[in-house]
């Protein structure tokens, strides 16, 4: 058997693998193929490259545990489309503008081009946002409050509702989990939910961001109604059929 074909097999096993465990290392798989670990690394790079997998910390995980992904390893999934989204979103906010910011991956890609304003307010459950203006001074932040949830590195449960009910927010930005026509935006998490729909409720303008692999999929809570959501930003590869529908309810669709 030649080395070429030994290489396609071995990567065709590593993904049947982690198709049906979801996750594997690169100690293990380097014991089942009896090669090296650096030779695994190698493999897993290029599935990952391709798009069948995604890195996590000592090995890889299905694209189809999203679910369950850490925010660093959800980050990886599309990059370059959420990179172009945050830039288009980020044309949205002014000088002197209050927004709300989810602990979505898709709303963190924002972030670098908020902090070219001299003047802003962010109110977020994101603690990886707060973190990430820490040397923007001319921002002010202000946290939602609640208990950590690991997963997303938010915060949730316990809010400043009544502080936040008084303050007017201009835009603001959500990542979703799925988008239909009927559901709207939907995410997986009821506590997460629970803040996103108390956010959607005080923004005066509901900005939904998401790759075209989101449309047409359905999670288990819906947080914005299809006529609750006023703009939508996703990359050029969305459904058109689905873009028509929404656009024909009059929400801006966006397309980048």
């Amino acid at each position: 058997m030649g080395k070429a074909h030994r290489l396609v097999e071995r990567r065709h096993e590593i993904l049947a693998t982690i198709e049906k465990t979801g996750r594997v290392t690169v100690a293990e798989l380097s014991d089942r193929f009896d090669v090296s670990e650096v030779t695994i690394r190698h493999d897993l790079h290029a599935l990952h490259e391709q798009g069948f997998l995604l890195r996590s910390r000592g090995g890889a995980v299905s694209t189809n545990k999203m679910a369950e992904l850490s925010f660093d390893v959800r980050q990886q999934h599309r990059a370059a489309q959420k990179a172009r989204i945050g830039k288009a979103a980020a044309g949205y906010v002014n000088h002197g503008d209050t927004i709300f910011l989810d602990a979505s991956t898709t709303s963190h890609a924002i972030i670098p081009h908020l902090k070219k304003l001299s003047e802003l307010t962010v109110i977020t459950n994101s603690l990886k946002a707060a973190m990430n203006f820490l040397d923007s001074p001319q921002i002010q932040i202000m946290l939602t409050g609640g208990t950590l949830r690991r997963e997303s590195i938010s915060l949730v449960g316990s809010t400043r509702k009544p502080l936040l009910a008084e303050i007017n927010v201009q835009t603001g930005f959500f990542g979703a989990r799925g988008i239909t026509i009927k559901e709207g935006l939907t995410d997986v998490n009821l506590e997460e939910v629970a803040i996103k729909r108390m956010m959607v409720e005080s923004c005066r303008q509901v900005m939904g961001l998401l790759d075209s692999g989101k449309w047409n999929k359905v999670a288990a809570y819906t947080f914005a109604k299809p006529e609750q959501i006023d703009c939508l930003i996703t990359d050029k590869d969305a459904p058109e059929d689905l873009v028509r529908l929404y656009q024909k309810q009059e929400t801006d669709v966006i397309l980048v």
